[in-house]
């Protein structure tokens, strides 16, 4: 058989081949065609190298990627899988034969691939090596557990108290969170399950999720890809079993205080032997456009490799070094042997079974089959050690911080035919210390309550309900004042009447967010939180996490609850806050929500223009539609519906989804942004499943 290629009318590639080998081929080959400047982003990212093009704003990256290690980890993994799983190793392979093959055509000349970035970074396509999809895979998730929280906690705890931990626990700044539903037969009007959900990541241009089916003698799955990596790993629909995923907020990685010193002989680590051991050491030369070449020392320890400071401590002086522990850097196995046994799943007990090979990030999954089986449990490898490696950053001279095995994995079932996961405190309780408020899950239950029975038609209006649960601390505070005059006085009553729902084109939604950032703003200045204003020197790419500002805002609910907040009078602040607010709105034309809260997609490349074309945005943190603002930094939210899905198991073909931005990630091209108007306005396109409303695009060229 030919390998093909197929497009639907949102030219979405529909791939069929004779064996999986090929089918891997063809799904590097388009996407190299479709996504040639994203590929080459990502392996530049992967390798430490993307600052050779982009400049000196990706030199942070770089820095942490060498740091890190992720290349050679790839490596190792890419090592062990040939040697463990051929076949799959083989497959990988395949893939990466076929991104070479497309970016070689690009590289020939004009092709439907081309992409400008190109020609403006003046950057020619290089060659993939079999580890690259393994390195894209970890450094698009090496930062999911957010284990740079373990360094605010350190902080917030040694000027806050132990109790600071729990205060500021959310969901934080830079972790990746999603909803996700599951409705089985009994509550459908099919008699069949449905899945339903969207993944919260950065929103990139182009996006991070490739809306793709991949069919062959073996297997015809439709799914969301992740550029870079063969198969469908997340979401994934075979006709007759579906599955899906979200971030279960597991803690996996361990950060290490080092003592380290130089020697005749190189470096030197202190152990819980209370002895002092070699430790791996080389440099890197970090290139930079227009600058000089940066060299970074890489160092790697008995824990892992050491992230931040070194033997003469941080840039400031500060005498510390921290390492990272994290299970691939250990078990040289990422989990790509789940990867062909996904595709060839058929009920839930194959996808149950592929999934015990999941390695990372470890995610809550659900999936169902059309026999009425259906599976809620949680997937990867978590660490077992003491609870103070999950929490801070903890001593790796002092013994009892060592991994001694692996956690079994937690499963839940339905409650009345349904099951929610939207990174709350749930099924992967024991594995985690900071989950996600329980807002965004309480609202998705109780919408599904509000009928018995839900069709695959029904369930889109879920993705983009804006009801704001966690407005209520705030708004009971402003119920409380009294004594106020004025325009404050109007705009308390104006917020008490408020339906809460994050519209963008709502004026008390702007409201409230004015007032909302004025208390952080207000709490961040606070005496009690000066020592946390400055975190140490630690590498650019983790202050996320240490910055006060965010953290405050995320956390705001449990700060203005709690019953004592080191002495800060909150009534008194909330007051000045709402003045503030209520002063400055005087004879300024109204706003609406969405007049701030607009998109901030990310690219590699930015436009000058790009923040002036950003749409407006519905939605908000804690809402089902999770659009990220910073409240009191920013409301622009670069966070978001990834993209969104509905499986139906009933008929595959009444399946629908949608992306941020569209199937191409070439600018101008057709394709590049034409779903973005049905993704704002909580739209899904039909999964197409009949070849013959298909359009055939070509016959992919043979193997060179």
């Amino acid at each position: 058989m030919t390998t093909e290629i197929h497009r639907d009318a949102w030219g979405v590639p529909h791939l069929r081949a004779r064996d999986p080998f090929a089918l891997a081929r063809a799904q590097g080959l388009v996407t190299a065609r479709d996504r040639a400047w994203q590929l080459e982003v990502e392996r530049h990212r992967a390798q430490g190298t993307s600052a050779s093009f982009l400049g000196p704003g990706a030199l942070a990256w770089d820095v942490f990627a060498r740091r890190v290690r992720l290349a050679d980890t790839a490596r190792r993994c890419q090592a062990a899988l040939t040697e463990q799983d051929p076949e799959t190793a083989a497959w990988v392979a395949a893939y990466v034969d076929g991104v070479n093959e497309g970016l070689a055509d690009i590289g020939e000349g004009p092709s439907p691939g081309a992409a400008p970035e190109f020609a403006r970074v003046g950057l020619a396509p290089g060659r993939w090596e079999p580890w690259t999809p393994l390195a894209v895979w970890l450094s698009t998730h090496i930062l999911f557990a957010g284990f740079p929280a373990k360094l605010w906690r350190e902080e917030a705890v040694r000027h806050l108290g132990p109790e600071a931990v729990g205060l500021f626990a959310t969901d934080g700044p830079g972790t990746a969170g999603s909803n996700g539903w599951l409705v089985a037969g009994e509550r459908t009007v099919t008699g069949h399950a449905l899945l339903a959900g969207d993944p919260h990541r950065f929103v990139e241009d182009p996006g991070v999720y490739q809306q793709i089916r991949l069919a062959c003698d073996e297997f015809d799955v439709v799914g969301l890809a992740v550029p870079g990596v063969p198969g469908i790993a997340h979401f994934g629909h075979t006709g007759t079993v579906a599955w899906a995923i979200t971030n279960a907020m597991a803690d996996y990685q361990d950060l290490y205080r080092e003592r380290l010193r130089r020697t005749g002989a190189g470096v030197e680590a202190l152990g819980p032997d209370g002895r002092w051991h070699r430790a791996a050491r080389h440099t890197e030369p970090v290139h930079v456009a227009g600058e000089d070449t940066v060299e970074v020392e890489v160092l790697e320890t008995d824990r892992g490799p050491v992230i931040a400071g070194g033997p003469e401590g941080l840039d400031d002086g500060t005498p510390l070094a921290v390492s990272l522990r994290y299970p691939p850097r250990v078990t040289g196995d990422l989990g790509f042997g789940a990867l062909l046994p996904l595709l060839r799943a058929r009920r839930v007990t194959d996808v149950d079974r592929a999934l015990d090979a999941w390695a990372e990030p470890v995610n809550v999954v659900q999936a169902a089959d059309t026999e009425g089986g259906v599976l809620h449990r949680v997937a990867g490898r978590v660490p077992v050690r003491a609870a103070d490696n999950r929490v801070r950053v903890v001593p790796a001279w002092e013994p009892g911080h060592e991994w001694t095995g692996w956690h079994p994995l937690p499963r839940a079932g339905l409650t009345d035919g349904v099951a929610v996961m939207a990174n709350q405190r749930g099924v992967a309780a024991g594995l985690g210390v900071e989950f996600a408020p329980p807002h965004r899950a309480d609202r998705i239950r109780a919408l599904l309550d509000e009928r018995r029975t839900w069709s695959a038609a029904d369930l889109p209006a879920i993705h983009t309900d804006t009801h704001l649960a966690s407005a209520a601390a705030l708004l009971d505070l402003l119920t409380a004042l009294d004594g106020l005059t004025g325009p404050a006085a109007a705009l308390r009553e104006r917020l008490l009447r408020w339906d809460r729902r994050m519209d963008a084109d709502s004026e008390d939604a702007a409201a409230y967010a004015q007032v909302r950032g004025a208390v952080v703003r207000r709490l961040a200045a606070q005496p009690a939180f000066a020592a946390l204003r400055t975190p140490p020197a630690y590498p650019e790419v983790l202050l996320p996490w240490l910055a006060l500002v965010p953290r405050i805002g995320y956390a705001l609910e449990h700060l203005l609850r709690t019953e004592e907040l080191y002495g800060v009078d909150r009534p008194a602040l909330v007051r000045a806050a709402l003045e503030e607010v209520a002063h400055a709105r005087v004879g300024r034309p109204p706003a609406s929500w969405g007049d701030t809260h607009r998109l901030a997609a990310w690219r590699a490349l930015p436009e000058p223009e790009d923040e002036a074309r950003a749409p407006a945005l519905s939605g908000d943190h804690d809402c089902v539609l999770c659009t990220s603002a910073v409240p009191g930094l920013t409301d622009l939210a670069a966070r978001g519906p990834a993209a969104r899905y509905v499986w139906d198991l009933a008929r595959r073909e009444d399946s629908r989804w949608v992306v941020p931005h569209g199937a191409h990630g070439t600018p101008g091209h057709p394709h590049h942004h034409d779903q973005l108007p049905l993704w704002l306005r909580g739209e899904l396109v039909p999964v197409v499943t009949d070849w013959a409303h298909l359009e055939k695009e070509s016959d992919a060229p043979p193997r060179r």
